[in-house]
């Protein structure tokens, strides 16, 4: 996890925010199985929520504002870093946990 929070720090992305620990939990469960970018609202929300006793809703809208402070600050250009190519719009959640989880499982090999 120590990875993760560094690769968010990385993006401007502080524990001040409570969908931190949201995206840091979603690229988890992501880089122990990769499908479950196929199933974002009906598998990887859902497991978010319950490990964080909150909603579906809650844990999407807060992860959207990650994403979001992420593409308006000055660290986007180190997410275009971490993506590998350029990046022309701000990138859905679901875009957003799969540039952190393939980043991060890359590094590590």
């Amino acid at each position: 996890m120590d990875r993760i929070y560094d690769a968010l720090k990385t993006l401007g992305i502080r524990r001040t925010y409570k969908g931190y620990y949201y995206v840091a939990d979603a690229v988890y469960l992501v880089m122990s199985d990769a499908s479950m970018l196929l199933y974002i609202s009906k598998d990887l929300y859902p497991k978010v929520a319950r490990m964080h006793d909150t909603s579906i809703n809650c844990v999407e809208r807060n992860i959207r504002t990650i994403v979001s402070s992420c593409w308006q600050s000055e660290y986007v250009k180190n997410l275009e870093l971490m993506a590998g190519i350029p990046l022309y719009r701000k990138p859905t959640s679901g875009e957003f946990i799969d540039i952190l989880s393939s980043y991060l499982l890359v590094k590590r090999a």
